[in-house]
């Protein structure tokens, strides 16, 4: 099943001869339950690929389904809300609300949206995150490797359509960032769990299932293409 389909996505910037094309006419698809890792050198476009796929900036041209709803066809309040049920975010430098405990960061997207948190759910993701004994610590008692887990758990709450991972472990040590990529393969098999990676790792991004890989805004390689 199709839960992510990009056609001919295109990003500049600028004009004339001071015009940045930044995404050139990229199109692929993933599937329910995929990881794929999105790979590049800085400039190669992934980011910006990240962004418009999160529905945080938009295509120059182009198209982004997301469980077959056009996201950019949806106004600036319903993408909005989209974005909050729907996509998962994972940011390289946590963005936890500095004043919540790791309960209230985790449940924050089901708190704005006034909905009642399955409380059930939480204490499985508290535990599958190994945050049993860090559920009342603020950001700042944490580890690098414990906030990014708290964010995790805040992209997992929703089960949201996919998850997209920017650069996820740019910012820990080795033994981190292992236990992040364990943690996200482990919530990609237990709950089929659709996850994009961004990350200039090619260690890491092996771990996928699929690896695309982006040059001069362009798919210059995708290791799904000949299984297809």
């Amino acid at each position: 099943m199709e839960i992510l389909k990009v056609v001919n996505l295109t990003k500049t910037y600028g004009k004339g001869l001071t015009k940045v094309v930044a995404l050139d006419d990229v199109s692929f698809s993933v599937k329910k339950g995929e990881f794929v890792s999105i790979v590049g050198a800085s400039g190669s476009g992934k980011s910006t690929l990240m962004h418009l796929l999160g529905g945080v900036s938009k295509p120059t041209s182009g198209k982004v389904y997301i469980e077959g709803e056009d996201i950019y066809s949806l106004s600036e309040e319903k993408l909005a809300i989209f974005r909050r049920r729907q996509v998962g975010l994972i940011y390289q430098f946590y963005n936890l609300i500095p004043i919540l405990n790791t309960i209230e960061n985790i449940t924050l997207p089901i708190n704005l949206d006034n909905k009642e948190v399955d409380k059930n759910k939480l204490e499985e993701i508290i535990k599958l995150l190994g945050l049993e004994n860090r559920k009342n610590h603020l950001p700042n008692e944490l580890s690098g490797g414990e906030q990014q887990r708290v964010s995790i758990g805040r992209a997992l709450i929703t089960s949201p359509a996919i998850i997209l991972a920017d650069e996820a472990t740019g910012n820990l040590d080795t033994k981190a960032s292992s236990l992040i990529v364990e943690t996200l393969k482990s919530f990609n098999k237990k709950y089929k769990q659709t996850i994009i990676m961004i990350t200039h790792n090619l260690e890491i991004a092996n771990q996928a299932d699929r690896i695309i890989k982006l040059a001069d805004g362009k798919i210059v390689e995708d290791t799904n293409e000949n299984s297809n």
